[in-house]
């Protein structure tokens, strides 16, 4: 009873027109690229710390990162509540082409330094990572996708999880690259490539087949799995790094293993989930019943029809 109530009190609180951002997944698209922007700035500093900021470009991509990140919390705060949707769009697309460039730009630079010079799978796996500023790259799209396409959509909804997809494959390029250079001296250090494998597989399933609602629970729990993939690595990363010897943490995090780089996972995974609960209400139900996302989507929209 007690439960129910419980329910019904935190249904009636979604359902508030104050909540009404809870509802909106081009919101959440947008506040998940002005965090990750803010992200790659710290991630950016540790992995630059390791030759000192060398070469003077590398700076480029720092304070690109802050100056995007602070620029796009101003671009939400005018479109969503001062009502000014086309500072708002305009703002954003600009940082996208220009995160795109940067993206772009970082993985010739970062093949520069070995690859073109030998052009082996050696070069590759002991250069910079070369795929790390393709993070800028899938950035970049994600916000001329949110303001290309009407959200709610399902071309909207599916271009996410392309998005999401890619980063996946990004994800298993790097830990087979990575952890390719102590030749996978730990079992476990295959964990993160089978993983972003399976996402992969089965993030793509939507985009080139009909499905139902039962196959998005199916995502979900694959995508749990990727998450608790992600915590396990930053506690392996991080246990290695304080034996390690050195001087101060900070030189055990920029000359160890990184640290941030396994949470890449739980961050795609808050990316999936919105393309997939935005893809919901245009999926059928199985004949077998409802799904567990299905029942939970129809819970938060009592008012919507149960589906396509």
């Amino acid at each position: 009873m007690a439960a129910n109530n419980l329910l019904d009190h935190c249904r009636r609180l979604l359902q508030h027109p104050r909540m009404r951002w809870v509802h909106d997944p081009q919101l959440w698209v947008e506040l998940f690229a002005t965090a990750n922007l803010g992200i790659l700035a710290a991630d950016i500093y540790i992995a630059h710390s390791v030759n000192q900021f060398g070469v003077k470009a590398e700076y480029v991509p720092l304070y690109f990162s802050i100056a995007a990140a602070v620029l796009l919390a101003v671009a939400i705060v005018l479109g969503w509540i001062a009502h000014m949707r086309r500072t708002w769009s305009i703002t954003g697309a600009i940082l996208g082409w220009a995160a795109i460039l940067t993206g772009l730009a970082g993985v010739l630079y970062h093949l520069d330094c070995r690859f073109f010079a030998e052009r082996t799978l050696k070069s590759i796996t002991y250069a910079a990572p070369f795929a790390a500023p393709l993070s800028y790259t899938g950035l970049g799209f994600l916000l001329l996708l949110n303001r290309s396409l009407a959200p709610r959509t399902a071309d909207w909804a599916r271009w996410v999880i392309f998005l999401a997809l890619g980063g996946f494959f990004g994800n298993f390029v790097l830990s087979l690259t990575d952890h390719a250079e102590n030749g996978f001296f730990l079992h476990t250090e295959w964990i993160p490539v089978i993983a972003s494998a399976f996402a992969v597989g089965f993030l793509a399933v939507p985009l080139l087949a009909p499905v139902t609602r039962r196959y998005l629970d199916w995502c979900m729990l694959v995508m749990i799995a990727q998450a608790l993939t992600g915590v396990l690595g930053f506690w392996f990363h991080l246990r290695a790094n304080l034996i390690e010897p050195g001087h101060s943490l900070f030189d055990k995090l920029v000359n160890g293993a990184p640290p941030m780089a396994p949470l890449l996972f739980p961050n795609l995974v808050a990316l999936a989930w919105i393309g997939l609960w935005a893809l919901l209400p245009h999926l059928p139900e199985d004949a077998a019943g409802h799904s567990w996302l299905g029942a939970t989507w129809l819970w938060t929209h009592p008012e919507q029809p149960a589906g396509d």
